[in-house]
């Protein structure tokens, strides 16, 4: 079944450079603007080594009540390890501390009464909203402003006239569209909903599965769960239904940290690569995102043993709290000042890196593909990995800048990022078979947030790949000598309209 959870709308580059990059031939040197040769270093950084740190992440995971989740013994215990490669390779390594509320869904019920009563299933036909309020409501339904027909476009629920009439009490069905989430859920609260169901909005192929959502800090009284839009299509054709709507949630407070290590260099001119290191409660998190970090502490080993110090500080980052909603990135960026933020040169972020039915993506800088850019310096990001894919005979598609991973931070403060991603739960198509290889119509990690996610589910030749990749880009960056094109502005591009915030849907 379709879902929005991290879902990755990827579309084939038609560029010059993509079209190089099914015909050069394998193997050549990889050479960025600045003319830095990383052959040594990837030769270095190995798939061999890679899943040594992977295997030990799945023993820890064992040991530790399957998980890798911020908060946990088991994140404790992956961040050790991490701490004791970086240590014995001379880095000198710091922990960043934070504290969050994580919202905790202890049960949940979604049901019609009538007509024709039936359970919906948590997690396959509905989501709990991410602050969702608690209660258990048992009511009539009413939609508000919704729109079925022709190009279903839709802003039902973003205004309070929506909600004209809305008979108090009732629970509110509300359809996606236009604005976020938690105006629509206000609303609706605002004008006496007893609860509310957002479905998807149904106009594209990835708005028809169970909306997975997030109401951000909003804190609300009344339960709120998302659906798909067939289920909420076919509550606004019965005749008076009545829906039961329960939800038990607290929240927890988690007390975690993030892991950093530098490189000699320029402080001026920090380059952080980085992977959030907590996996899901439901497992492992060998792909999600194992993966990643297994990639930059190779990386930042290998360049240590290198004995070449690089021009610019390399600062590798291992994130916490990434799966609850970035927590850990947006924290190390709020704690900059304006000169730390100038100071930072560009993010690397690498979050699932070796996905069984794996694509090639590159994070789209320049927003060619899909719109949304990132700051200035962006597009340079972007370059060197597709120059570097083209060198490689190597195919990419694009991967839009959507909030959903831990580069947000980074680049909501003006600072260039960019990165790679070889895909979630969303489904192959023809298109990416034809350049990738896999199955047509299957996820890409059918084991993305499951307890699946274990050392049997990486893609080794993928995971090689970029691997190669993040060890050049990261050297490329770190041997840059001058800025990047919008370093040190501090002010984002303003045509970022974040749809994702980790796995949850914002709008």
């Amino acid at each position: 079944m379709e879902q929005n959870r991290k879902t990755r709308r990827a579309v084939l580059v038609t560029s010059a450079v993509s079209a190089l990059a099914l015909v050069v031939s394998v193997g050549l040197p990889a050479h960025a603007d600045n003319g830095t040769d990383t052959s040594a270093l990837r030769e270095a950084v190995s798939a061999d080594a890679i899943l040594e740190h992977l295997e030990e992440l799945q023993l820890i995971a064992d040991q530790n009540d399957g998980n890798r989740a911020a908060g946990t013994s088991g994140y404790e215990a992956s961040a050790v390890y991490v701490e004791q490669q970086l240590a014995a390779a001379g880095y000198a390594t710091s922990r960043q501390p934070f504290s969050y509320d994580q919202f905790v869904v202890t049960s949940s019920a979604v049901e019609r009464i009538a007509p024709s009563p039936r359970t919906y299933v948590d997690l396959d036909e509905y989501y709990v909203m991410t602050n969702s309020g608690a209660g258990d409501v048992t009511a009539a339904v009413t939609a508000v402003d919704i729109n079925l027909a022709g190009d279903r476009a839709s802003s039902s629920g973003c205004e309070a006239s929506d909600f004209a009439g809305f008979p108090v009490g009732n629970v509110a069905l509300i359809q996606r569209g236009t604005c976020a989430f938690a105006d629509k859920v206000l609303n609706a609260d605002a004008a006496g909903a007893s609860a509310v169901i957002v479905f998807n909005q149904g106009n594209a192929d990835d708005r028809l599965g169970v909306v997975a959502g997030t109401l951000g800090d909003v804190q609300l009284e009344i339960p709120a769960v998302g659906t798909s839009f067939a289920i909420g299509e076919e509550l606004a054709g019965l005749a008076g239904p009545t829906m039961r709507v329960a939800v038990d949630a607290e929240l927890e407070t988690i007390d975690t940290f993030n892991v950093l290590a530098d490189s000699a260099g320029r402080t001026d001119r920090t380059v952080v690569v980085g992977a959030h290191m907590d996996s899901v409660a439901e497992g492992a998190g060998i792909n999600d995102n194992g993966s990643g970090i297994a990639s930059i502490l190779e990386t930042a080993i290998q360049l240590a043993e290198s004995g070449d110090e690089p021009t610019n500080r390399v600062r590798f980052a291992f994130w916490g709290g990434e799966e609850d909603g970035l927590v850990g990135s947006e924290h190390y960026v709020a704690q900059l000042s304006k000169k730390d933020i100038q100071d930072h040169a560009v993010n690397l972020n690498f979050d699932m890196v070796a996905s069984p039915n794996y694509i090639r993506s590159v994070y789209d800088g320049d927003g060619s593909a899909f719109g949304s850019t990132g700051p200035n310096g962006s597009s340079a990001v972007e370059k060197v990995f597709l120059n570097y894919f083209a060198s490689q005979g190597l195919a990419t598609v694009p991967s839009e800048f959507d909030g959903r991973s831990d580069y947000f931070g980074f680049i909501s403060n003006g600072i260039p990022a960019g990165g790679l991603f070889t895909g979630a739960e969303g489904l192959k198509t023809a298109e990416e078979a034809e350049l990738f290889g896999g199955t047509v119509g299957a996820a890409y990690d059918a084991c993305y947030h499951s307890a699946c996610d274990d050392i049997t589910n990486i893609n080794v030749e993928v995971l090689e790949q970029m691997a190669d990749a993040i060890a050049h880009s990261a050297l490329t960056f770190a041997e840059t000598t001058s800025a990047i094109n919008g370093t040190g502005k501090g002010k984002g591009s303003g045509s970022i309209d974040m749809e994702f915030k980790a796995d949850r849907n914002i709008k």
